[in-house]
């Protein structure tokens, strides 16, 4: 009997180890992500120490939106085996749930442990920036634009940086090569906007346009220009540019504001006068106005403040 029972005890090791292989095979292949958890908690429970199917159960989590579970299974893996991939993991995880103080603490866990982890120091300096730590993010994106110098992203977060910072000079270098090395939609509006912001409207408008003949969906470009146009006195050009971008949004109180200027300014006073009307009330604004704090939340008001102040107050007239 004795014999028998030590023979039992041997078996039911290798059938536990043998199942737990063919669960972890399934779950590997599944696409269907439930039931990759169900599967891989199975294995969890006849292998409590199998890290992999923690980590593998945790991108499952992660992807179906439960960053909290996810942050617990690469918990378990950081006890036991600490190591990059999983520290990157949960700095995603905690991201996601904007714990970026978390998140920054695993970036740079990730990237200590591993110096070639360049994902990580990207990861890393993005979650600086996020914190408002722009000078170290600055330092990092450096860090990886040397070790990756032909990736436009890392350039046009930095210039982001560099922009809050008022380092213009250092932004606009920045968006400059993200456009050499990729002189795509996106880049040239990056810089086509930036350049608006530091009232360079001629080469903004150059940049728009470039950035419209190669992605005519973009609304914000439209707009964009639009305000480009009327700040040049090209009043026409910019009724077309905030007509279009209306097209795309009827509710963008901005674009109408912009279209009441310049029709304003081409004498099209009753057009004006209906398109002031349709900004103020998607702004909610009743028929009174007091005060041009009425439209602190409009792209005028916060970026071209003398210029809207002085118009503003000639449609308010319009009758």
């Amino acid at each position: 009997m004795k014999r028998l029972l030590l023979t039992l005890l041997t078996v039911i090791p290798l059938l536990s180890f043998g199942q737990a292989n063919k669960l972890y095979r399934k779950a590997i292949r599944s696409a269907d992500l439930n039931q990759k958890i169900e599967l891989f908690s199975k294995v969890i429970e006849l292998e409590p120490k199998n890290l992999d199917a923690y980590f593998y159960r945790a991108i499952a989590k992660n992807d179906l939106g439960d960053y909290h579970g996810a942050i617990a299974d690469y918990s378990k893996i950081i006890v036991d085996e600490p190591d990059a991939d999983t520290y990157y993991n949960r700095g995603n995880s905690k991201y996601s749930i904007k714990d970026f103080t978390g998140a920054k603490a695993d970036y740079a866990k990730a990237f200590m442990l591993d110096k070639n982890f360049i994902d990580a120091l990207y990861s890393l300096a993005c979650v600086k920036y996020d914190l408002e730590d722009y000078e170290n993010a600055i330092k990092d994106f450096s860090s990886v634009i040397k070790a990756v110098p032909n990736q436009p992203k890392t350039y046009t977060l930095r210039a982001s940086a560099y922009k809050v910072l008022e380092r213009y000079q250092n932004a606009l270098e920045d968006y400059s090569t993200a456009i050499l090395i990729e002189p795509s939609a996106d880049n040239y509006y990056n810089r086509g906007v930036f350049l608006m912001e530091i009232n360079y409207y001629k080469e903004a408008n150059a940049d728009l346009t470039k950035s419209l003949r190669l992605n005519r969906n973009n609304a914000y470009a439209y707009f964009y220009r639009g305000a480009s146009n009327l700040l040049l006195g090209k009043f026409n050009n910019a009724i077309s540019d905030f007509h279009k971008a209306v097209e795309f949004d009827a509710t963008d109180f901005d674009a109408y504001l912009g279209l009441a200027i310049a029709q304003f300014k081409a004498n099209n006073t009753v057009n004006a006068k209906l398109s002031f009307e349709r900004a103020n009330g998607i702004l909610s604004i009743g028929k009174k106005i007091t005060s041009i704090e009425q439209y602190k939340n409009t792209y005028w008001y916060q970026n071209q403040y003398f210029y809207f102040n002085n118009n503003v107050n000639e449609l308010v007239k319009l009758k």
